[in-house]
């Protein structure tokens, strides 16, 4: 199948299929193709995916649109309500769709964030509400940020009678939190994140680690156990490093796949990470930390005279107490902060 003909097909004849089981097929094969394809033709792709759900909702009378890119499954509002809500929205592959549904997975988790009225409540891809709800029955108002503007007048209207909701219809992996934060006011960030988006969205969120109190991710297992690594073991790693220069982090529970409809392949894990007012010790220049530690880990069975090569001296990694034949791995947080102070370039201390 050449991909450009056929998504030129797909665009063509779209508006003249009326037949379900056509409708389904073409979805099914539209989201096998789309991991495969180059950037431009994956966009296209993407269009027709939002277009054939649309299609298929209509003829099936589902109703506004698809869930989007955010994994967060509607709560239920009476008997069957849940259930009900997220078969009218046929799970997307391509965006790692896991609508939440457990009503004991939910309740653990608001309960482990625990909000309480006027705190500045911001969570991350609501999807149709299955935590929002009760948070925001809890905290009398929350600000939530969702990519998928199709959805977001189903969980306006899931959530009127709960509370005040605002809405940012906006991409989570470049938003603005720090606008969100007023003056002397640290945010309580809370989500659902996809697994797909979750290491560059933390990331982007430990740069505005300044304004936030804390933070309750819903991940993948394996996310979450190298958040919280020590050194010396396989989970260990970049991540590992950096979110906890800026931040403690806290396994909390485990999700199982069950808790989610479909269920993902993988376990899911509930973590807390609490922002330092000022990180124990800090790097000078935490661009040239951050760069180190991604020397370090890049292979990471290289020692690290030999990972740093050109860019850290032998003298600087003694001078820092550290054995030049160690690798990255064994190093804690502490010591890739001293060994970055010692050996940050020339051109940075200018």
């Amino acid at each position: 199948m050449e991909p450009y003909p056929y998504l030129q097909r797909i665009a063509h004849t779209l508006p003249e299929m009326d037949a379900p089981e056509q409708l389904n097929r073409v979805l099914d094969e539209l989201e096998f193709l789309h991991e495969a394809l180059d950037p431009e033709l994956q966009a296209l792709a993407t269009q027709l995916i939002d277009q054939v759900t649309r299609r298929l909702e209509a003829i099936q009378g589902g109703g506004a649109g698809p869930y989007g890119a955010h994994r967060g499954g509607a709560a239920p509002d009476g008997p069957g309500g849940e259930t009900a809500m997220n078969e009218t929205h046929r799970p997307r592959k391509h965006l790692g769709q896991h609508f939440l549904h457990d009503p004991l997975a939910i309740q653990r988790i608001v309960d482990a964030i625990a909000p309480r009225p006027g705190e500045p409540l911001v969570e991350i891809g609501p999807g149709l509400g299955a935590i929002t709800v009760p948070l925001l029955e809890r905290a009398q108002g929350m600000e939530v940020v969702e990519v998928d503007r199709d959805i977001v007048p189903r969980l306006e209207a899931r959530c009127r009678e709960h509370g005040h909701l605002v809405v940012h219809r906006a991409d989570a992996l470049s938003f603005d939190f720090r606008g969100l934060a007023a003056e002397g006011r640290r945010l309580r960030v809370v989500g659902n994140l996809p697994y797909n988006i979750s290491t560059p969205l933390l990331f982007h969120l430990l740069e505005a680690a300044a304004v936030i109190q804390d933070m309750h991710f819903l991940l993948q297992k394996e996310i979450v156990q190298r958040l919280a690594a020590p050194p010396g073991g396989k989970d260990y790693g970049r991540l590992s490093v950096m979110v906890q220069y800026r931040c403690q982090a806290r396994h909390l529970f485990d999700v199982g796949p069950g808790a989610f409809r479909p269920p993902p392949r993988v376990d899911s894990a509930f973590v807390r990470l609490i922002p330092f007012p000022e990180p124990p010790l800090r790097a000078v220049d935490e661009r040239w930390l951050d760069r180190l530690v991604r020397l370090a880990f890049e292979q990471r069975r290289k020692t690290l005279r030999n990972a740093l090569r050109g860019h850290v001296e032998t003298y600087q990694l003694i001078a820092a107490g550290i054995d030049p034949i160690r690798r990255g791995e064994t190093l804690s947080v502490e010591e890739f902060v001293e060994l970055a102070n010692l050996s940050r370039p020339k051109a940075a201390q200018a």
